[in-house]
């Protein structure tokens, strides 16, 4: 499972960066692969965003170590 983790978190960095150089106008650089790639990369990087959000506490331990930390607020 931890490999999957991981190859899903590099996946979505992927798409992270491809959005900042859409940001700041370099372009898409995913659409300059052949149609039928691009389109393959774009579904995995929103299904390991998926993946990613349905397992992020069983996966992260500062989140679940954080969780099960009761915190005192103070007003």
């Amino acid at each position: 499972m931890k490999a999957l983790h991981m190859v899903a978190f590099v996946l979505v960095i992927v798409g992270a960066l491809n959005w900042l150089l859409v940001g700041v106008g370099v372009g898409d650089i995913v659409a300059y692969l052949p149609a039928l790639i691009a389109k393959i990369v774009y579904i995995l990087v929103g299904l390991s965003a998926v993946y990613l959000i349905v397992t992020h506490k069983k996966t992260c331990s500062d989140c679940v170590a954080s969780a099960s930390t009761p915190t005192n607020p103070t007003v």
